[in-house]
C-alpha cells in the first residue's frame, strides 16, 4: 500500500497534473480573495475553489483562515514599521524625516498593495483586527510626533493641528488603493513625488512661481 506522502505531487497541495502553489502563492490567492469578498465572508472551501484544489490542501499550509489573515496583516504592517527603523527617518530635520516616512509609506502602499488595501479595510471585529489596528495607529501617532517636531521648528504651518494634518495626510495615501493600478502610466516614484508635492506645497499656483 503507497501512503499519502508518496502520491501527493511536491507540496502536498494535491493539485494533480500542475505545479504545486508554495505558502506565498497561496496567500497571495487568500488576500486577493479577502479582498473581493471580504474576509468574514470568506470560506476556505471558497479559497480552495480558487487555488483549483481542495481544502485539505490548503490546510497542508495553514491551520485555519485567520493564519492568512495574521500573515497577511505582519506582511503589511511590518513593511510600515519598518520604515521608522530607517536612518532617514530617525536623522536629520523632522521635515525632511517627515518627507522620507510619507515618501515610503507610498512605495509600500504601491508594493504591497493588495495586502495593505486588506489593512485598511480592516474593521476590528476580532482580537486580531484589533491588534492591527493598534499597531497601525501607532504608526500613525509616530508621524503625528514628526509633523509636531516640525511645527515646533516652523518648517510646517502650526495653524492646523498636527494629527489633523496626519490625517489628512494618510487620507490622501490610502485613497491610493483605491483608484491606482500597478504597471501604468504612473509610476511609483511619480507618484510619491505627487503626493509629496501636494502635501508640502499645495496645488494653488503662487505668484512668481
Amino acid at each position: 500500500m503507497t501512503s499519502s506522502a508518496e502520491t501527493a505531487p511536491p507540496g502536498g497541495n494535491g493539485r494533480s497534473g500542475r505545479a504545486p502553489y508554495d505558502l506565498p502563492a497561496v496567500l497571495d490567492i487568500a488576500v486577493a480573495a479577502f479582498n473581493d469578498y471580504g474576509y468574514d465572508a470568506t470560506s476556505m472551501g471558497l479559497l480552495a475553489e480558487r487555488l483549483g484544489t481542495s481544502k485539505s490542501a490548503v490546510y497542508y499550509h495553514v491551520s485555519s483562515k485567520e493564519d492568512l489573515l495574521r500573515m497577511a496583516l505582519e506582511r503589511a504592517l511590518g513593511e510600515l514599521e519598518a520604515i521608522l527603523e530607517q536612518p532617514g527617518a530617525q536623522a536629520g530635520a523632522a521635515d525632511e524625516r517627515l518627507t522620507f516616512v510619507l515618501r515610503s509609506a507610498v512605495r509600500v502602499l504601491t508594493d504591497e498593495l493588495p495586502y495593505v488595501t486588506l489593512l485598511l479595510r480592516l474593521r476590528g471585529n476580532t482580537d486580531l483586527e484589533r491588534d492591527a489596528l493598534a499597531r497601525r495607529r501607532a504608526f500613525d501617532n509616530a508621524v503625528s510626533a514628526l509633523v509636531e517636531q516640525a511645527r515646533s521648528d516652523g518648517t510646517v504651518r502650526a495653524d492646523v493641528d498636527a494629527r489633523t494634518t496626519t490625517r489628512l495626510l494618510f487620507g490622501m495615501i490610502n485613497s491610493i488603493v483605491e483608484w491606482y493600478k500597478p504597471g501604468g502610466a504612473l509610476s511609483q516614484d511619480q507618484l510619491a513625488d505627487d503626493v509629496i508635492t501636494v502635501a508640502f506645497d499645495g496645488i494653488r499656483v503662487h505668484p512668481g512661481d
